[in-house]
């Protein structure tokens, strides 16, 4: 492919619009969906043009916005041809004419490397998980302008892997709409419901929660557990609910879209794990005014005890099970936390700054491309 012209004065480079191409994984849009529509929403409404590159059997009507051009990729499911693949990328994304590329996971950072040299613009990482595999993603000190994170746990830990990009990394506050309302314990005559979710990528188990949950379940405590499943362990944890007695207490539902209507149904939103991503239910549950019970460790910037959340030692059923019975038995203790979670979301997790903050990046990523 033929470089760009380099001969333009400085008072024509100023003149070059921004146009956003955006890289999504399956992953990405199953557990970020939220957030990548937000973000197509308001660079729409601030007349930006954007395109989103994504695998093609994505479902992705419930995120894109109108004005938004899809590429769909790969084209075409078969091993060897790869190189062709990308080739037709390029011709799409060249007939776009992005000016800066933003990679929204870590499992493309490979492929957005390569994007950005073909079409020689910058581009964007942002990085939600705390892995070790990632010590080793391909970066490009030459066109990686910025390395965005969703916590502070996480650019700490990102700074100590990458050190020579310490001084690129940024921290944009994940942004969410909060309601007026607090569902938490908002209708006494209703059964009380707690909801949790299984990770997408990681193996865990059940047995502390659910053994905490058996034991409430004998002290006569009314409640339904809803266990929003990852699709490959809803069989499994139907079997493992059936056989310890707790079909009557316990549902498990597939992941469904949106699920942010879920979770405003559940009075209380379990975190069973210490969560290594940052966990964008787990924020929803806080906007919606559920109370969060959960545990501290990996990414957990959103918990903080008593004041967001209520604490408890994953590994000791005992702790689960004395967290739970503490929130069922004070439903107005209960619902000053989940206010209080409520208000420190609004306070550090708005929709308008994450776009403004995240815009100024883009912008940020031109200028500094054009002086290299």
């Amino acid at each position: 492919m033929n470089e760009p012209q380099k001969n333009l004065s400085p008072e024509t480079k100023k003149q070059i619009p921004l146009r956003v191409a955006l890289l999504a994984s399956k992953y990405t849009l199953s557990e970020y969906s939220v957030l990548l529509q937000r973000l197509l929403v308001g660079l729409a409404d601030l007349s930006i043009c954007s395109a989103l590159v994504c695998p093609s059997d994505a479902g992705i009507d419930s995120i894109v916005s109108p004005g938004v051009e899809v590429i769909k990729f790969p084209f075409y499911k078969l091993p060897f041809l790869g190189h062709y693949n990308r080739k037709i990328l390029i011709e799409e994304l060249e007939k776009f004419n992005p000016t800066v590329l933003h990679c929204l996971g870590e499992d493309k950072a490979a492929l957005a490397r390569q994007l950005a040299k073909q079409l020689n613009i910058p581009y964007l990482l942002t990085i939600n998980s705390l892995h070790k595999k990632f010590a080793h993603l391909s970066l490009s000190s030459k066109r990686l302008a910025q390395i965005i994170v969703s916590a502070e746990s996480l650019a700490a830990d990102i700074a100590e892997i990458y050190p020579k990009f310490s001084s690129r990394i940024r921290h944009i506050n994940p942004g969410t709409f909060v309601s007026e309302s607090t569902v938490s314990f908002s209708q006494s005559t209703q059964l009380p419901s707690l909801v949790t979710t299984c990770p997408l990528k990681e193996k865990f188990n059940f047995s502390k929660l659910l053994g905490a949950v058996r034991h409430l379940a004998i002290d006569r405590y009314e409640f339904m557990l809803i266990i929003i499943s990852n699709g490959r362990t809803e069989k499994q944890l139907r079997a493992i609910v059936s056989a310890t007695g707790l079909s009557q207490n316990v549902i498990v539902i597939p992941r469904l879209q949106p699920w942010r209507k879920i979770l405003a149904a559940g009075d209380i939103f379990i975190q069973t794990w210490p969560c290594t991503f940052f966990n964008v239910m787990l924020l929803e549950a806080m906007s919606v005014g559920a109370v969060v019970a959960g545990c501290k460790g990996g990414v957990d910037d959103l918990i903080i005890e008593d004041e967001t959340a209520v604490i408890f030692d994953s590994q000791d059923e005992l702790s689960i099970y004395n967290c739970l019975r503490r929130l069922l038995d004070s439903p107005e203790k209960t619902r000053k936390i989940a206010r209080q979670a409520q208000q420190y979301v609004r306070q550090n997790h708005s929709v308008s700054k994450m776009i403004t903050e995240t815009l100024q990046l883009y912008n940020e990523a031109m200028q500094w491309y054009k002086k290299g």
